[in-house]
């Protein structure tokens, strides 16, 4: 399992490697912004629950 995740990661981190600039600055905007929003926005509901209790 770990074996197939690290193989699978490996082949996307060549395809966004041989791929131009502008395309991978775009596809960082796409994919990476708005997982960092969503991760934000759990631990920002997380740390308001904990703070209740």
């Amino acid at each position: 399992m770990t074996r197939a995740l690290a193989d699978w990661y490996d082949a996307v981190e060549l395809w966004v490697t041989q791929l131009a600039f502008p395309l991978q600055v775009l596809l960082a905007v796409v994919v990476v912004l708005p997982l960092c929003f969503l991760v934000a926005l759990a631990l920002d509901r997380v740390s308001e629950l904990v703070t209740r209790l």
